[in-house]
Formats: structure tokens, sequence, C-alpha cells
């Protein structure tokens, strides 16, 4: 009988070793050993799956990746060092001189910086698209484009794509679709089916979900995945086994913890909605929103994250900040602790006023990562903060 990927997730581990240990042991070991010389030069050769070096693979980190190939459906997957690492990886495995990458306007901040910054250093191009505009997207596309990348929801404006017509624009044209879906998790939303060749996640938000550890991991096609898997090995970004342990043990209640902040979240954006001090509010299960039809359409549920843009601007955004007595003040997300940001003078304050203004982030946009306290805490600390 097959299980449901939610088990698979729970019950998938490494080998119990000769202790038979019920929870998954923890293999903090830099290289591995071989029995013969025969042995080690099949294992070099790729003749084997032998492990040989922790850069490359170790059974602690190869949990983890198993466990997120069952949650997103996917054939295979890396884990690395941090969700930056895998996002690096999933362009510089694939993107080479005079290749166009086609992205969404609304992107991470640190994203953003690698993409018009260091790919035209390698005479890769790109090209920024609404995340809303559809026909926008295929209008963009060049023959020398080879990879549409996409937020969704976006960070930190919370706009949807339709995955459905961005992995029928990536078929029509044989382009690689690279989703980064760690806003929503494998919980809320699932790209593969809609065609996503490459899923990314900063495993370091509610994949840990504690604020404990980074990591990183790319989940896809086999063939692609075995491209990034070869970059990775000579470049370096690996995920430690401890972080992958941790990150292992964190799937196993990833299910119940994204049930928890998405019924907080929406608990709470239906109460600040029409707030006196807000001018506009945004979660994506929300009738409000103005993808609420994408929404309900692709994602299982709305997530762990509000946004909302405060009538006073900056200074508002930043008194807000400062009567918080309970919320944390951190540059994290995706924790059992409720967090508040403030986009403009953080993660997204190397964007010039312009771009920010272009992908909707205003001075006065705070974002709130919903933790799991008891929601009419959460709610009231936000209460008294907007007085």
């Amino acid at each position: 009988m097959s299980q449901h990927r939610i088990t698979q997730a729970i019950r998938i581990r490494t080998d119990r070793t000769e202790e038979k240990e019920h929870s998954s042991p923890l293999f903090l070991t830099s290289s591995f050993c071989f029995d013969d010389a025969e042995e080690m030069r099949a294992a070099f050769a790729d003749e084997t799956d032998a492990n040989i070096y922790s850069r490359f693979s170790n059974p602690s980190v190869q949990e983890f990746v198993d466990r997120m190939c069952a949650l997103e459906g996917a054939e295979a997957g890396f884990a690395t060092a941090s969700g930056m690492s895998a996002i690096v990886a999933s362009f510089l495995s694939f993107l080479k001189k005079g290749d166009h990458l086609l992205s969404c306007s609304s992107i991470f901040g640190s994203t953003h910086t690698i993409i018009t910054k260091y790919l035209p250093k390698f005479g890769i191009e790109y090209t920024y698209v609404p995340a809303g505009d559809q026909k926008a997207w295929e209008a963009a596309i060049r023959p020398n484009t080879k990879m549409i990348y996409l937020e969704t929801p976006t960070n930190p404006g919370l706009e949807l794509i339709d995955l459905e017509i961005a992995g029928q624009l990536a078929r029509k044209y044989k382009l690689i679709l690279n989703v980064d879906n760690c806003f929503a998790t494998p919980i809320g939303q699932l790209p593969i089916q809609y065609g996503a060749d490459l899923v990314v996640h900063s495993a370091t938000k509610w994949l840990d979900g504690q604020g404990r550890v980074l990591g990183g991991v790319v989940v896809g096609k086999k063939e692609l995945i075995h491209e990034i898997y070869l970059f990775c090995r000579s470049t370096g970004p690996s995920l430690s086994p401890f972080n992958a342990w941790v990150l292992s043990r964190s799937l196993e209640t990833l299910d119940v913890r994204m049930e928890r902040h998405s019924s907080n979240a929406l608990y709470i954006a239906q109460k600040l909605e029409g707030h006196a001090a807000i001018a506009r509010l945004k979660y994506p299960f929300l009738p409000s929103h103005p993808q609420h039809d994408i929404a309900k359409k692709q994602m299982l549920n709305g997530g762990g994250i509000i946004s909302f843009d405060l009538k006073g601007g900056l200074e508002a955004g930043r008194q807000f900040l400062n009567k918080l007595n309970m919320l944390s003040k951190t540059a994290n997300l995706g924790d059992t602790r409720s967090i508040a940001s403030h986009p403009a003078s953080t993660t997204h304050a190397k964007l010039t006023p312009e771009e920010r203004a272009a992908v909707g982030i205003t001075p006065g946009l705070i974002r709130i990562s919903v933790g799991l306290e008891h929601r009419d805490d959460i709610l009231q600390d936000i209460l008294q903060a907007l007085k």
C-alpha cells in the first residue's frame, strides 16, 4: 500500500546501525572509509553510490533530501548550506555566458542582488517581469532565454503567480522552470504538479521552524539535480550533517506546524483587515487578495505570512516595530515565535526607492511571520502597537 507523502517524510530514515536506534543517528564525519582499493576506485568512478566525502554526500544529509523529495513529489534533490547557496547553485549549474534569465520582479533582496550584480559578471542577461502580468511573461521571452525563475507568494508583497500558466509557458518554449517555494512550503503548495523542473527552499525558514540552523535545498528532475550535484561537489556549498539532522527532525512536524501557522495567520488577517491605521493588508486566503482565485486553485493553505501597509509610511513602520512587546524584531521568518520586520529598511534596503516602489515595497510595509503562540496574544500585541 502506497503511503501519503506526509507519512513518507516522517518514516524515511537512514539505515539503523548495530545499536538499532529508533531516531536516526547523526553522521558527523568528513570522510568515509573503504575495505579495499577496488571498492574505493569504484566509488570515485561513480560506479557505486558509496559515500566518499561529506562535501559530496552524507547519510544525515541524504535523509533530509529524501524527506524533502517525498514532500515535494520530486525525483531527486541536493542540500546546501543556506537558501541563497541553493538559489545560486540552481542558476549557475545551467546558465552560461549569453544566456537570458526571466524572473519575477518581486523577489527576496539577496536574490535580486545575485541576479542584478553577479550574474551579469558572467555574461548572463536578465529581465524582470511584474508577478501578476501574465501577458508580459511570454512577451519577455527571448531566443536565448534558458530559465524562468519565480517566487509565489512573493517576498514580502505576497503577490501570486499562476503556476499552471508558468508551467505551460516553460514547456512551450522548452525552458527550465525554477520555483522558490519557501513561503508556501510543500505543505501549502506543490509546484512540481504544475510543471516546475526545480524547486528551491531556504530550509532556514519554515522547514526548520525554530530559528536554529541555516540550510537550503533544491529538488526536481533527476537529470537536472545531477548537474547541481556536480556543481556543488566542486564548489563546496554543502549542508553540514548536523544541520541536516536537525532539519530532518523538523520535517516530522512540518505538517502540524504549518496547519497552526496558517490558521493563526488567517485569523489575524481577518481581524486586522480594515483597521484604521492600515492602508492595505494582504493574505492569500483573504477574498480581498487581488489573486485570491489563484491562491485557492494552487495553494492548500494561505501560509504563515501577512503583509500590511501602514498609512503613516516610514516613520509609522518604525514606530510600530518599537511599540511591539512580544513579537520578535529579527532578520528571519518561519519561526515558532512571531516575527515583525520592515522590509524597506532591512531585507530590501539595498534596492533603490524606485525598485522598491516597482515591486510594491512601500515605506510603511510591515511583514508579519505568524508564529505558534496563541492567536489572541499575537493579535493583541499587533493591535496595541498600531495605536
